[in-house]
């Protein structure tokens, strides 16, 4: 199968980029030291070629209420234009088909989806506006794949970052908030990210791609690859879809039931009735983070014992090099203790259960 390929492929490939099979995209997993690039994003600032994710657009009259249906979060919070909401959206068992951002835009939204999930996302939303096209005004769902992303992070990543914007966007995006963005044309930044710290993700015409990149290195921005990228997620305790949670895990075990909208009460977004069972049910598992107390490294897949209470698993691992110890989130029993078990290669591993993030804007939350 050929590997699709980002704008900046060559760019990567004459830093020197080690480049793996991601999702069907070749990316760099690092360009020398995954440890190095994890620093320099947590003490100083770096930049990510994540053009691989999916910008979806999606326009028309129907457009809120096809939202309002489709995602488990509600759109009406969105008080405003350039507003973020993160959501899942789920089939109708209570499953995660994916997790992603919505935005708010001045006619319309914007949906920027995993990778991994590109083309099932695409039909999946596809099918679900055909279904309801005799019910709500019409929905324009348009892939918008003349554009490019670049994912800026550190403490210092926006006051590097700021300057080289287009001139139009300089203020508007120093005076974001948190979960905000702000557009002019094909230019669209906003003040979100996957990494524990501040910064941008710039949306961006492919043709300027190059250039902007360029211009972040010139500045001092660190190129980073895939693997800094999956550590610095795991210290800020954020769920890797097809990792963490599945079509076959709901938000109500997988730490994410915060993103579920309950009221209004009459909302019937898919999925509902499934997670109002599992609510009156009960949780069975709830998804925590375990800091590693004895020797070894910390993988997904691993089997967790909580004693009594039952089995359960970790589903992301790694040594953390913010914290110099391995960190793990894991789906455990919902009535496990503050201490169980890990089985690494046979040998049982006594571990701390705490509740994430681990790390945020570089500095540690948990007692070690």
């Amino acid at each position: 199968m050929t590997l699709r390929r980002t704008t900046l492929h060559a760019t990567h490939e004459a830093a020197g980029a080690r480049m793996v099979d991601f999702a069907g995209w070749s990316m760099p997993v690092h360009y020398g030291s995954q440890i190095d690039e994890h620093h320099a994003v947590r003490r100083q600032a770096g930049m990510f070629d994540v053009s691989h994710m999916t910008v979806v657009d999606v326009d028309g009259p129907g457009a809120r209420d096809y939202l309002r249906h489709l995602l488990a979060n509600d759109v009406d919070k969105l008080k405003a234009a350039g507003r973020a909401l993160y959501s899942c959206m789920l089939n109708p068992e209570g499953g995660v088909l994916d997790d992603l951002i919505t935005y708010r835009r001045a006619d319309g939204y914007r949906v920027v989806v995993n990778a991994a999930t590109r083309d099932k996302d695409l039909a999946w939303m596809r099918d679900v506006a055909a279904r309801l096209s005799g019910t709500l005004a019409p929905v324009e769902i348009r892939e918008r794949d003349d554009l490019d992303m670049i994912a800026v992070q550190g403490p210092a990543a926006r006051d590097l970052c700021l300057p080289l914007l287009p001139e139009s966007l300089r203020a508007p995006a120093e005076a974001l908030t948190p979960f905000t963005a702000t557009e002019d044309g094909d230019w669209f930044v906003a003040r979100t990210g996957y990494t524990g710290e501040d910064g941008f993700e710039v949306i961006l015409p492919a043709t300027a791609t190059l250039s902007f990149w360029q211009a972040l290195a010139a500045a001092g921005v660190r190129p980073i690859g895939l693997g800094a990228r999956d550590t610095l997620r795991l210290e800020a305790g954020m769920n890797l879809y097809g990792t963490d949670m599945d079509e076959q895990i709901s938000p109500l075990e997988s730490g994410l039931g915060w993103t579920v909208a309950w009221t209004p009460a009459d909302r019937d977004f898919i999925g509902r009735q499934a997670l109002e069972r599992q609510q009156a049910d009960g949780a069975h598992r709830r998804l925590v983070g375990l800091v590693l107390e004895g020797r070894g490294v910390l993988r997904g897949h691993m089997s967790v014992s909580a004693g009594e209470a039952g089995q359960g698993e970790t589903t992301s691992g790694s040594f953390s090099p913010t914290l110099g110890v391995s960190i793990a989130l894991a789906r455990i029993p919902a009535d496990a203790g503050e201490r169980v078990t890990v089985d690494i290669r046979g040998k049982l591993v006594p571990a701390k259960v705490v509740k994430p993030p681990f790390v945020r804007h570089g500095k540690a939350l948990i007692d070690l």
